[in-house]
């Protein structure tokens, strides 16, 4: 599709990119962490595009990617329970565990179904009153509030019969982990718009005086990208670290009010696994007290399991920003999106997905 306003756009990502260019004296490293945002960074090439000196590095964005096997072990554990409805998003279906996935399990004949919204689990609960109805919630701080909701609305309405099997991380303890990690090369973040939407930005202020390193909030358009890196760009050039939101359009500096206090009433912080990252203190979430009959694996009483990551799946190194997916030697070859060792295989914001689509063998970027 062609028109004004694809020239406007064209036109103006020159602009950004020139301005940029103008603006960069030295090397520095950038660190987006959300998996949407690094899809249209690889789909339009933008670390291509930008100076040799600015290095786009993908962080842990990817909610089903950090999903540790462990919490995929504990879903395949209750869906083969019988009379248990298993409901997951179609991106959970092929994310493997040790030996098997949720779609294996389903072609075994447990009962996996994908839905769009937790709500439609809870519509399946009034439907099918004699099944036990288990939603998988993973993700950030975005999807947390649509979990919350229709676990409250199950209370309200006595339903009995729904669960969710909690999975939620937050973004500001990943970033602390990377910023506080003897390795870390990484001179600023890239924080994701939709999160934001929800939290507001004050959370990141904490982070920007503890590790000095510009947070710039953004959008996950290309012109949004862009804005986003000269802003980080110029903030490093002149020796400042600060939070700086440049997706005025959806964030404000409180988030979103009433989602929050709903995120207070139903979860409150707990230590969480993250896939390739082991366990970050107070990096996720769980069912408060007074929601806790609606915890499935308090319902199900699962086993703790403790499972080892695949030898060959270089997965946690991708998610922490050390290596380009394109850089693991099982990419494209021991490990595609039929046959993934590890979710940012198969996920649809995982990095390793978007470098199999988009990034030409052999072909890395800045």
């Amino acid at each position: 599709m062609s028109g004004p306003e694809t020239f406007r756009d064209a036109d103006l990502a020159r602009r950004l990119l020139t301005g940029i260019g103008r603006v960069t004296t030295r090397p520095w490293s950038l660190m987006e962490v959300c998996g949407g945002q690094t899809h249209s960074i690889v789909r339009n090439g933008l670390d291509q595009l930008l100076p040799e000196e600015i290095r786009l590095v993908h962080g842990p964005g990817c909610p089903v990617c950090v999903t540790p096997i462990s919490m995929i072990e504990a879903a395949l554990h209750i869906a083969s329970l019988p009379g248990v409805v298993f409901c997951t998003f179609g991106d959970m279906l092929r994310v493997p565990a040790t030996e098997s996935d949720l779609m294996r399990k389903r072609s075994e004949g447990a009962d996996v179904r994908v839905v769009y919204s937790p709500m439609d689990a809870l519509k399946l609960a009034e439907e099918l009153p004699d099944s036990e109805i288990v939603f998988f919630g993973v993700g950030f701080e975005t999807t947390a509030p649509a979990n919350a909701m229709a676990i409250e609305t199950a209370r309200s309405r006595g339903i009995t019969n729904f669960s969710v099997l909690v999975s939620h991380v937050l973004v500001p303890p990943a970033i602390a982990a990377i910023a506080s990690s003897p390795t870390n090369q990484i001179d600023a973040f890239l924080a994701a718009g939709h999160v934001c939407t929800v939290m507001g930005t004050t959370q990141y202020e904490p982070l920007v005086e503890r590790f000095n390193v510009p947070i710039v909030v953004t959008g996950f358009e290309a012109l949004d990208l862009l804005e986003g890196i000269r802003r980080a760009v110029v903030q490093l050039e002149a020796g400042e670290a600060r939070v700086e939101n440049a997706y005025t359009r959806m964030v404000k500096p409180e988030g979103n009010r009433v989602a929050r206090d709903l995120l207070d009433r139903v979860f409150e912080p707990c230590d969480r696994a993250w896939r390739g990252m082991g366990e970050l203190p107070a990096s996720g979430w769980r069912l408060t007290e007074t929601f806790r009959d609606f915890d499935a694996e308090v319902r199900f009483d699962v086993p703790e399991l403790n499972v080892p990551e695949s030898p060959d799946c270089r997965a946690g190194e991708v998610l922490q920003g050390i290596i380009k997916p394109n850089e693991c030697p099982a990419f494209g070859i021991g490990c595609t999106p039929r046959r993934p060792l590890g979710a940012p295989m198969v996920s649809s914001e995982g990095a390793c997905a978007a470098y199999f689509r988009y990034r030409p063998a052999g072909v890395s970027g800045g």
